[in-house]
């Protein structure tokens, strides 16, 4: 996609990490931007912070990216003011920690309602002004956790996966026409997510662990994510891997399928 002064650029999860610098990167190219997110002060700031660096027109929503007939009346809202959109990236996303047993039914259908359903809500409620476009994209973030999964982390990967399966059909099925599609797979970018996350039945001791491990991990700045998945969306790329530790990963999961946790936990014990 020709990225240009005066496309409209819907992005969900706009308060804070990768969307807010998404918003940050496409605004400094002269995109009108639709943002979205249910954290109010988050995207108060964000709006603040186009303002002192862009000239760029922006608009915000609060609102539940898990609430369908909000979304619904986003893209009224969008396209009544601004009359087409060209790019629709679902960003926002939320973390739950634990095991199978640890995590609840409820817990696990929270993080659906938000990650996966979110995700088709969007697509959704964006795609028939998408489809009328002569150039537009589809940005769905999954996760390096989309490509492979590790203890602790079920229904996450669940969510992820099922945003990458239902994304690669989507690119299939928009084929030959002026939409394209793209997965993003971001590594350990240095995002709130972790801090916001949720867990199961664990104890605190359990649950400081792992946010300090988490926060170990998540190393490259958003802004370098976002400058990745912009440059991915101008090259049309189908999966777009943020941070080489996700290029890593994408080469050991394809390279050994099933083997995968055993050459990772190898690859762990050789970085330490």
């Amino acid at each position: 996609m020709k990225l240009h002064s005066g496309n409209v650029a819907v992005i969900t999860g706009a308060g804070s990490g990768i969307g807010r610098a998404l918003a940050l990167n496409l605004a400094a190219r002269g995109c009108i931007l639709a943002l979205a997110d249910k954290n109010a002060r988050g995207l108060e700031e964000t709006e603040q912070m186009l303002s002192s660096t862009t000239a760029s027109t922006c608009t915000t929503y609060v609102l539940d990216v898990g609430d369908n007939s909000a979304i619904e009346q986003f893209a009224a809202d969008v396209v009544q003011q601004y009359g087409k959109v060209a790019l629709l990236i679902n960003n926002a996303g939320v973390a739950l920690g634990g095991t199978v047993e640890q995590v609840t039914l409820e817990q696990i259908e929270w993080l659906f309602q938000i990650n996966f359903w979110g995700m088709v809500y969007g697509v959704k409620a964006f795609l028939p002004i998408l489809k009328q476009q002569p150039d537009a994209h589809i940005v769905n973030l999954s996760s390096v956790f989309g490509l492979f999964a590790v203890p602790g982390q079920a229904a996450y990967s669940a969510s992820k996966f099922a945003v990458r399966g239902f994304t690669e059909t989507l690119r299939q099925e928009l084929a030959g026409t002026t939409v394209k599609v793209s997965s993003v797979h971001p590594g350990g970018i240095k995002t709130n997510i972790a801090r916001n996350a949720r867990f199961g039945t664990m104890t605190e001791k359990e649950m400081d662990r792992g946010r300090i491990y988490f926060e170990r991990v998540l190393t490259l700045p958003p802004e370098e994510a976002a400058a990745i998945i912009v440059r991915g969306i101008e090259r049309n790329s189908p999966r777009i891997l943020v941070g080489r530790d996700a290029q890593i990963m994408d080469i050991i999961q394809r390279v050994t399928p099933v083997n995968y946790p055993r050459t990772m936990k190898l690859l762990q014990r050789f970085i330490r």
